[in-house]
């Protein structure tokens, strides 16, 4: 079920009043509609400002957090994303909207399965979800323009900078399980690597292997 307008009007003033002011960003998040990433019990609260319960144990992000590290990935028409952590599919949809392809990773099956037969339902043709070590991130497909990490590791992972292009962006969470975690915004250059810390964060942490 979409939302309604009122509905739909409150959950980009919510955004806007979260610090989410770039049109491109609200005009692909007001394409997606976050009921369809959100089953069961917790449907009803889909157009809430909160993080949700999905299975595997894991979360779909509060929308606010999600406009916030898209805005701060700036994907161009022509980028080639790489997301570590695909969960319910949402960012990978919000982030088709605005790159050219998404290659999104995710290591629980029923997840990525699930997370695929939304997206093709919404007639995606340029996001591949692949089921596998999003810690390894997608060698055979670098370098990557964009790179977003929607679980923590302790520090930005050497071997996904790697993948990175110069010029390129990596947008992540940072910090240890049950601590307080930074969203940081890490910059390609040709002279090395700049970082900037744009809020506090919680997210699940990054794991290795496939579950």
């Amino acid at each position: 079920m979409s939302p309604d307008a009122e509905t739909q009007m409150q959950f980009l003033f919510s955004l806007r009043s979260h610090g989410v002011t770039d049109a491109r960003v609200l005009e692909a998040m007001e394409k997606v509609d976050r009921g369809l990433f959100v089953q069961g019990l917790f449907a009803g609260r889909a157009y809430e400002d909160r993080p949700l319960p999905i299975p595997c144990g894991q979360t779909i992000s509060q929308p606010s957090i999600v406009g916030l590290m898209t805005q701060a990935l700036d994907v161009q028409p022509r980028d080639k994303v790489l997301e570590i952590g695909t969960g319910s599919g949402y960012q990978a949809a919000i982030l088709g909207h605005l790159a050219r392809r998404v290659y999104t990773v995710e290591r629980h099956r029923e997840l990525a399965l699930t997370a695929r037969r939304v997206l093709d339902g919404m007639g995606f043709v340029n996001i591949t979800v692949i089921t596998g070590d999003g810690s390894l991130g997608l060698p055979d497909q670098a370098p990557f323009d964009r790179i977003l990490l929607t679980a923590a590791p302790e520090d930005p992972p050497a071997n996904l900078l790697a993948q990175l292009r110069v010029g390129g962006i990596m947008v992540l969470p940072v910090g240890a399980e049950g601590t307080v975690q930074s969203l940081i915004k890490v910059q390609k250059t040709a002279d090395g690597l700049e970082y900037t810390e744009l809020c506090d964060v919680r997210f699940v942490p990054l794991v290795e292997g496939v579950a």
